[in-house]
């Protein structure tokens, strides 16, 4: 399942996507994270020092290489310049699996049992002339092309606010978190990602954070109703991984927090034929509004109309 944490800043997504992430991994499950918030703050809360989590090799900057194996021998598509991030797979594009033998996995670092993929931050180069999509436009093509069994999963720390919605990168999850405090802007944003994704068939569910009182439960209820799934209240055990310690449990009503969560995902089905119709969507607007001009090309050529997912099967 491919999973988003999305929020306010400062509503603590990195935080709970780190300790979600920790959950899945301590069950032994096989779990990809990718770092893709401007602030590029995952790798120290999943446990690295400040410095090897610089060290990621940024798959933002192996935009070209990335493009280049995915495109494989697929006829539709000219050339990897020739492939934006909305581009979807066709008859010989290579697929990725959870994990696997590719130079986009070859990007990751094995944090505790975790693959972790960071998309890097801004550098010198792209201050002043590039915008962070040309960072996240690696993890579209890295969904787009990935091919996710049962049992996996991919978790996805991203940016802040309802910048998620800039492109069609929103569609590509099985189920988005998001995390609200018990405040008016914490559920401000909640009412901005329900409004921007009701005509997409999105799921999207509340989970609430730094939760101290019933009165703060009460008050998330009040404004997002069902969507509601569970919350998290303050933790010793989070304060004192954020200061480096380790070997401190986490309370019994977070890790609740985090099997509801978990059981939430499981819930989902996936629907591959909707994972693909969306694609070719929001490639062909796209490729409309922006992407033939700077290409020079039309680029809904690129659709193979004829292709669907070689789904995986339990066993």
């Amino acid at each position: 399942m491919k999973i988003a944490f999305v929020g306010k800043g400062g509503s603590g997504k990195t935080t709970l996507s780190s300790l979600f992430v920790r959950h899945l991994a301590a069950q032994g499950l096989p779990v990809v994270a990718i770092d893709a918030d401007i602030n590029q703050h995952l790798g120290v809360a999943l446990g690295l020092d400040e410095r090897r989590a610089a060290e990621i090799p940024a798959m933002g900057d192996r935009l070209p290489e990335i493009k280049e194996y995915l495109r494989g021998d697929n006829p539709r598509i000219s050339s990897a310049a020739a492939m934006v991030k909305t581009t979807p797979p066709g008859s010989g594009s290579r697929l990725l699996r959870l994990g696997g033998d590719d130079p986009v996995h070859a990007l990751g670092r094995d944090v505790d049992g975790v693959t972790l993929l960071a998309t890097g931050p801004f550098n010198d180069d792209d201050l002043g002339v590039a915008c962070y999509h040309s960072k996240t436009g690696a993890v579209e093509l890295y969904l787009n092309h990935l091919v996710d069994g049962p049992g996996e999963y991919v978790v996805v720390d991203m940016t802040a606010g309802a910048d998620t919605f800039a492109s069609g990168l929103f569609t590509r999850f099985d189920l988005m978190f998001l995390v609200a405090e018990p405040t008016r802007k914490g559920v401000g944003v909640y009412r901005q990602y329900t409004d921007y994704a009701r005509d997409y068939d999105v799921a999207i569910t509340v989970v609430g954070n730094k939760v101290q009182s019933d009165e703060d439960v009460a008050y998330l209820r009040e404004h997002v109703g069902d969507d509601l799934l569970t919350w998290l209240g303050q933790s010793a055990a989070v304060r004192a991984l954020e200061q480096g310690r380790g070997g401190v449990a986490l309370e019994s009503r977070n890790l609740g927090a985090l099997d509801r969560m978990r059981a939430a995902v499981d819930a989902r089905e996936q629907d591959w034929d909707r994972f693909r119709r969306q694609a070719v969507e929001f490639h062909v607007k796209n490729a409309r509004s922006w992407a033939n001009r700077a290409v020079g090309e039309d680029l809904e050529a690129q659709v193979d109309h004829g292709f669907r997912f070689p789904v995986p099967v339990p066993g």
